[in-house]
C-alpha cells in the first residue's frame, strides 16, 4: 500500500492520495497512468468477464488535472455500478457522482488561488471534457511543468503545425472556436482555442 501511494504522489496532490486510494479499492478499479493522448485525457473501461473496472489516465497532466481526470473518470465507475449502460454517459447521474465526489475538495478549498472558484463553477455543471471548459484550461495550464504554446496564444494569420503534422493558418474566432485554413488540403476547420500547436515561420 504504501509503495502505491508513492507513485500516486508522483501524479496527484499528496494530500488527496488517500481519498483516491479508498475509491480505487471500493470500486476494484486498476488504474493506468497512459502515454499522452492528444484526443483524450483519460478514459473508462467497465468490468468484463473476470477483468475490473480500468481507469487511465494521461502521464503528462499537471497534479491539480490529473485529479480532476481522475475524479472525472471514477464518476463513471459509479454511475456504471448503479445504472450499467442504460444512461447517457455524461447526463445527470454522471454530474451528479461527480459533484459529489468533488466535494471534499472543494469543501476543504483544495486547489488554490483563482483556480478555487473555478472549479467550484465547473463542478456545478460539469462538461463531458474539461478541455471544453475555456476557464478551467488556462487555469490549470498555469500549473504545468511544459509550457507549451497554445492556439489561442499566437497572433492573427499565423502558421501553425498540430500533433499530426498537419499545417494551418489561423484565422478569425468563431463565437467559441478559431477557424483555421489547412495549408495540406486547403479546407477550413474549427479549433479550441488551447489546442497545443508549433509555430511555423513563414
Amino acid at each position: 500500500m504504501e509503495q502505491y501511494k508513492k507513485i500516486l504522489c508522483k501524479y496527484l496532490p499528496p494530500e488527496s492520495v488517500d481519498s483516491i486510494i479508498i475509491w480505487l479499492i471500493k470500486y476494484k478499479i486498476h488504474l493506468h497512468v497512459s502515454r499522452k493522448r492528444m484526443t483524450k485525457l483519460g478514459d473508462f473501461r467497465p468490468v468484463c468477464d473476470t477483468r475490473p473496472h480500468k481507469v487511465t489516465v494521461n502521464h503528462n497532466l499537471n497534479r491539480y488535472a490529473f485529479l480532476i481526470t481522475l475524479i472525472h473518470e471514477i464518476a463513471h465507475v459509479e454511475v456504471w455500478e448503479e445504472f450499467g449502460n442504460s444512461v447517457k454517459p455524461h447526463g445527470k447521474e454522471w454530474k451528479k457522482a461527480f459533484r459529489q465526489l468533488m466535494s471534499p475538495f472543494i469543501m476543504n478549498n483544495f486547489f488554490p488561488g483563482e483556480l478555487d472558484s473555478v472549479v467550484r463553477k465547473y463542478t456545478e455543471n460539469a462538461l463531458a471534457s474539461s478541455g471544453s471548459d475555456l476557464n478551467l484550461s488556462r487555469l490549470l495550464k498555469k500549473y504545468d511543468t511544459d509550457q507549451s504554446i497554445t492556439l489561442e496564444e499566437l497572433p492573427g494569420v499565423s502558421i501553425f503545425r498540430i500533433y499530426n503534422g498537419r499545417t494551418f493558418k489561423k484565422l478569425e474566432k468563431s463565437r467559441k472556436r478559431y477557424r483555421c485554413l489547412c495549408l495540406d488540403n486547403h479546407k477550413i476547420y474549427l479549433f479550441n482555442p488551447m489546442v497545443i500547436v508549433t509555430p511555423v515561420n513563414d
